[in-house]
């Protein structure tokens, strides 16, 4: 059986973060063989997780998708490496905004209002999802989590998220923050995993099925 990602994932096979398949038992067979089962044995003393089966996956022959991966990063790690990020590209964003805002061209006051917030929503939108993006497509890291030493990942299979995946994590993230709740919609999304079980999972995570691990 072929060990290597099916063709068409957009992953690299090289990635360094992707969980090995499992390895074949001694005396030859599938690794994916499981023995049989008394049935006057009662229920099995361990419960698969909730995703187990499900959209997750139990990813290379687990139940738990978590197995061999790093543990679980701190939700209040999380929150101060979001934090980071948050300041530096929201610099930026304003540098850029001031730059190239269009009020001061505009003379009906009520236009400025409206054309200056938009504006603005506008390019923090593209900011903050090029910037999540982008970066973490390569490493599976911002600055933030760099320094954090937090890093996202595939729930199936650990390995680093392809840009698609981080586009979808990033625009369930940033898009309502930034054009109808500002502040209120990133404190939920990433606050709910305080609260996840079992993978401490963000409402943006849950969209793209990620986690957050340790580095550390």
């Amino acid at each position: 059986m072929s060990t290597q990602p099916p063709s068409g994932s957009g992953q690299p096979d090289d990635d360094p973060f992707r969980k090995p398949p499992p390895t074949p038992p001694p005396g030859g067979g599938s690794p994916y063989d499981t023995p049989p089962r008394n049935p006057y044995d009662g229920p099995p003393a361990d419960q698969p997780p909730p995703y187990g089966g499900g959209p997750y996956g139990g990813g290379y022959g687990s139940d738990d998708p978590l197995a061999g991966m790093p543990p679980l990063a701190d939700s209040g790690k999380r929150v101060l490496a979001r934090i980071i990020d948050l300041i530096l590209v929201g610099i930026v964003s304003a540098l850029i905004a001031w730059a190239f805002g269009v009020a001061k061209y505009q003379t009906n006051p009520d236009k400025i209002h409206f054309t200056a917030q938009f504006g603005e929503s506008v390019i923090a939108a593209i900011l903050y999802m090029g910037y999540d993006t982008i970066l973490m497509t390569r490493t599976g890291q911002t600055l933030g989590k760099k320094l954090m030493k937090l890093r996202v990942a595939n729930l199936s299979d650990g390995a680093t998220p392809t840009a698609q995946t981080n586009l979808v994590r990033a625009a369930v993230l940033w898009i309502p923050a930034v054009f109808c709740c500002a502040c209120i919609w990133t404190a939920i999304s990433g606050g709910w995993s305080f609260f996840d079980k079992p993978y401490k999972q963000g409402l943006h995570d849950k969209a793209a099925k990620t986690v957050v691990v340790s580095t550390a």
